[in-house]
């Protein structure tokens, strides 16, 4: 009986139960390398947890307004990594925390969980006063350094957008919120809570995200909160990562580039 057959059913198999990979960013990396600006990790310290996080500064000279980058569902990857460094070529002091800092099992974070899947997993049982505590502790931390003007904005993707939001009521330090497609806090208690701008960035081709914003306009209204959606023809879920890839069509390129250019062009008002 030729086994061979049998055998390559079941290393397909073996395969298909692994771990999916992280989206392919290969391209992030040496744009990360080729970068003239100074770029570094820096630990975060907070009560009993260490957060690592990678910081990008400007070249500039006179004091800069810090963001706090908060990764996608993937974790703190080189694609995070290469949005600071782009923050920084835009004139902002840019800092990622990574939320995932000592949830892998070896005590590390997003490097040692590797794949989506493990890293999605891990993700979603982080609790929220974690999380906000981390993000407390980053903005602290990031607005008093020697280089920073003392103010401070967040930004967020996917998962991390739904974080910018949620954020946005837990810190009053922050000066304005960019959520790109993520969800906002559903109770008007939270929504209550900001005292800042909220920027929405959406693509047209991502309704399970964009059905959230009818309610999030309402309860902002209601509270009397800024709350400024735009959503980017020709665009996806994830279109900031993947409209930035070698081989993005025209289409997400544009959406991406138009982004980016409102992005900075709010950033200014902070």
């Amino acid at each position: 009986m030729n086994r061979l057959p049998i055998r390559l059913l079941a290393a397909a198999a073996a395969l298909l139960l692994l771990p999916s990979p992280l989206p392919a960013q290969e391209w992030a990396k040496p744009m990360l390398e080729k970068s003239p600006r100074h770029l570094e990790w820096v630990k975060v310290r907070h009560g009993n947890r260490e957060v690592n996080c990678f910081i990008a500064y400007p070249e500039v000279k006179e004091k800069a307004t810090a963001v706090v980058v908060i990764h996608e569902i993937f974790g703190l990857s080189d694609w995070v990594r290469t949005v600071t460094d782009q923050l920084a070529e835009a004139g902002y002091i840019a800092i990622a925390p990574d939320l995932l800092s000592g949830a892998a099992p070896k005590g590390g974070g997003t490097d040692e969980l590797g794949s989506g899947d493990a890293v999605r997993k891990v993700i979603g049982s982080l609790p929220p006063d974690q999380i906000t505590a981390d993000l407390n502790a980053t903005v602290e931390y990031v607005s008093k350094l020697p280089a920073c003007n003392g103010r401070v904005a967040v930004g967020g993707f996917c998962w991390g957008g739904g974080q910018t939001f949620r954020f946005a009521s837990n810190n009053r330090q922050i000066k304005a919120a960019f959520v790109f497609y993520g969800s906002g806090p559903d109770k008007a208690e939270e929504i209550a809570r900001i005292g800042i701008p909220v920027y929405g960035f959406y693509g047209e081709n991502d309704e399970r995200v964009n059905s959230t914003i009818p309610l999030s306009k309402q309860l902002m209204s209601k509270a009397g909160k800024t709350y400024e959606p735009e959503v980017f023809d020709g665009a996806g879920h994830g279109f900031m990562r993947a409209g930035q890839a070698p081989d993005a069509n025209p289409g997400l390129r544009a959406a991406r580039t138009r982004a980016w250019t409102r992005w900075k062009d709010l950033l200014k008002k902070v």
